[in-house]
């Protein structure tokens, strides 16, 4: 699991489709690359059918997760950053009544997220391997750890282009938070599972957010609910770092604009430059993916990242801001990933309004202390390796064991 190199917030955080980056977005960017590949060398026009195998937990959960759907649309061109959602239905429809493609599940080994550095790629002026290596070069420059990561970033574009583009994944967690308040009905998959956002949200006040203390803490479930139940759907989401932890970074970044004073867009960039670094901490020594270490792989590193993050824009040193990360794994190790039916819905939905509310009281926990902590985040991200290392298949993304197997389907 050598995953050497820092990859830029960019990468961290990619704006594409719902529900799964590891089954649904990365299996449409594979597809879509092998038919890049049969162009380059010439062979597009003698193909005429493809027979696409699904492995591991694409194949026990790959229908649930939209796999089927991304492959095809893959192969059709498409890719998650750019696809119509409004008119990929009718695409998948015409190519499965075509039979030109035909999908079918297997065992073996998952995708894992589409997060790897690039290998032509100057060499980072902060290659941090591990917290300890981060907090160092912090104190060497006398600057946050957003500064760190934002010097790496200036290695690959000017700084002003970072900063609009991390403004525009801010925007697109926005919008997608904005859809979920509206959107109404049943989430697709069967379950019949309803919609909350849209009835939370008319009860608190129809936007206008006002309170303080547990109040805020209404709105901030209210953010992950409309953020996870639009990715639920097959919606437009950012990945932070997974589809299936989508709501926790753009919960909590909303609970700093909405209700922390002085808020403002340079807190904003700042906070997603820190999430990105520690999401790098976590990507090189343990793993992003919910099929590799289950859900403390998901929503327990968006927590993490998100705790992190909020304490550094809220004036906490890079020791506090590494307690905050630590305190949101630390209570997340050994979380599973066993999602009913192979949907991103039960529990992943309401998984992500916890671990939003975790990610803040982590922030507060940290802020009241000096820094210094007996816990180390990289022990944290060493235990969380191992527990995933140990723990069963069952549950790790395969929906063969947990809740998976003891719900009753309505």
């Amino acid at each position: 699991m050598d995953r050497s190199g820092i990859v830029s917030a960019l990468d961290i955080f990619t704006i594409g489709i719902g529900p799964s980056s590891s089954h649904t977005v990365s299996p449409m960017r594979a597809a879509a690359r092998f038919v890049r590949q049969l162009e380059h060398d010439g062979q597009i026009e003698v193909v005429r059918s493809v027979s696409v195998q699904l492995y591991g937990s694409l194949g026990l959960t790959g229908k649930g997760h939209g796999s089927d759907k991304a492959v095809i649309l893959g192969l059709q061109g498409y890719t998650p950053e750019s696809v119509d959602l409004d008119a990929s239905a009718s695409v998948v429809d015409r190519v499965r009544s075509s039979r030109t493609v035909v999908l079918s599940g297997g065992h073996g080994v998952a995708f894992d997220p589409d997060i790897a550095a690039s290998a032509d790629a100057p060499q980072r002026p902060f290659d941090f391997a591990t917290a300890d290596d981060l907090l160092r070069m912090a104190s060497e420059r006398g600057e946050p750890i957003s500064a760190v990561m934002a010097a790496n970033e200036d290695s690959w574009r000017p700084r002003a282009e970072t900063r609009r583009r991390l403004l525009e994944v801010w925007d697109a967690m926005q919008r997608c938070m904005a859809r979920g308040f509206q959107n109404e009905g049943v989430l697709p998959g069967g379950f019949e599972v309803e919609r909350r956002a849209p009835a939370l949200y008319r009860k608190l006040g129809e936007g206008n957010a006002r309170g303080s203390g547990l109040d805020a803490m209404d709105w901030v479930d209210l953010y992950a609910l409309a953020v996870n139940e639009e990715n639920a759907a097959g919606g437009r989401v950012v990945t932070a770092p997974t589809n299936g932890a989508a709501g926790v970074v753009p919960a909590v970044l909303q609970y700093y604009v909405t209700f922390c004073p002085g808020a403002d867009e340079a807190g904003v960039v700042a906070f997603l430059l820190t999430a990105a670094a520690l999401a790098n901490l976590y990507r090189k020594n343990a793993s992003l993916s919910g099929a590799d270490v289950g859900c403390q792989g998901e929503v327990g590193v968006a927590c993490s990242m998100a705790a992190g993050a909020l304490t550094e824009i809220l004036g906490g040193s890079a020791g506090q801001v590494e307690n905050a990360a630590e305190i949101g794994m630390e209570h997340n190790l050994g979380l599973t990933c066993d999602p009913v039916g192979g949907l991103v819905q039960i529990p992943c939905i309401e998984r992500n309004a916890m671990g939003a509310a975790k990610a803040i009281n982590a922030s507060r926990l940290a802020l009241q202390g000096d820094g210094s902590h007996r816990v180390s985040l990289d022990a944290v991200i060493e235990t969380m390796r191992q527990t995933g290392s140990d723990m069963k298949s069952k549950y790790k993304e395969t929906s063969r064991g947990g809740l998976a197997v003891n719900v009753v389907e309505c």
